[in-house]
């Protein structure tokens, strides 16, 4: 098996597989409501739905790096309040998680492992530390929702 699909099934098994961790974004969020995912169980924290969201942000941004372009990320680093705190925009963000896992897959499609060690300018790291970095990035914020959900 080559490199480049060992990585993209740690990063499905992060989303809904079955991780070696044993949580997954989508067990985790399948049942939170959007009033529980808005809720601000104190104000230093964020909430689910900024974090989802911030989640979605970096993805996005990490996949475009990884594809060729320069990406700058802003000031708020993608966490920004939720405005639209209905049912419907919940689940939007939740589709839009969902979206950039699709997304994500689609592009290990046709990705070369010798691709692995292309550098991203911006900051000189590889492609490889930049995919595992998402991963990581995802189980770190993955682990401050299932703690507010406790929390809920």
């Amino acid at each position: 098996m080559s490199e480049n699909k060992r990585i993209s099934n740690l990063y499905q098994s992060i989303y809904n597989g079955e991780p070696w961790l044993e949580v997954t974004l989508d067990d985790t969020l399948k049942n939170v409501s959007a009033e529980q995912a808005y809720r601000k169980i104190n104000p230093n924290l964020n909430t689910i739905w900024e974090i989802v969201n911030h989640l979605i942000q970096w993805r996005r941004n990490i996949l475009r790096r990884v594809q060729g372009e320069t990406v700058t990320t802003p000031d708020h680093n993608y966490f920004v309040p939720v405005l639209d705190s209905s049912e419907a925009a919940w689940e939007q963000s939740l589709q839009s998680l969902a979206k950039s896992q699709e997304l994500w897959s689609a592009f290990f499609e046709d990705f070369n492992d010798s691709d692995l060690e292309k550098i991203y300018p911006s900051n000189n790291h590889t492609y490889y530390e930049h995919i595992h970095g998402i991963i990581q990035h995802d189980v770190y914020h993955l682990g401050q929702i299932v703690i507010l959900k406790k929390l809920l």
